[in-house]
């Protein structure tokens, strides 16, 4: 039997004391994982949030993932892009335990600096060459030079083919 004080206390849904208890004991079990939640769960580590944002793509790299995932169905570059220049060849190694290719690379009279980008996949090595022209010349002509250059590879070439970023063709086939 209730009391009269209990009576005053009692809620308009008859449920009283109990159920408030029970409302606050869930709200503060609530705030207490929520807390633990925010703060990392307790575990003792602290995550930290780099300010940087991700690093973009180059050009080169964005044309080497189209070339690995299209391969071998890879439609060439179309027009002059100083990132992504063709190679005028590649002089595949006997040894395929060879780590390193001699390509040909293909540049402007005036260019300042030039050199090749590769990028290696489980069944593709992509190549090309690039070019920086030189700020001092005012006028050059439009021929081409060509000279050796040396790719250094991470693995072994194996049985991997060798691919021109630039037009998406082969070279020099096993």
């Amino acid at each position: 039997m209730r009391t009269s004080t209990e009576q005053r206390i009692t809620d308009r849904t008859g449920t009283g004391r109990r159920a408030g208890a029970r409302t606050l004991a869930a709200l503060i079990a609530l705030a207490a994982a929520g807390t633990a939640a925010l703060s990392g769960c307790g575990g003792g580590t602290t995550q930290t949030v780099g300010n940087a944002p991700p690093k973009k793509q180059d050009p080169f790299e964005q044309r080497a993932d189209t070339v690995v995932r299209d391969w071998p169905k890879v439609k060439p570059v179309s027009g002059h892009h100083d990132a992504v220049l063709p190679l005028a060849g590649a002089d595949r190694p006997k040894d395929t335990t060879a780590r390193e290719l001699t390509v040909t690379v293909g540049h402007g009279a005036c260019d300042a600096h030039y050199g090749t980008h590769v990028r290696e996949s489980e069944k593709l090595v992509v190549i090309s060459g690039w070019s920086e022209r030189s700020r001092t010349k005012k006028m050059c002509t439009a021929q081409l030079e060509t000279d050796k250059a040396k790719v250094k590879l991470k693995s072994a070439l194996g049985d991997r083919r060798i691919v021109d970023a630039a037009t998406g063709k082969q070279l020099a086939a096993s």
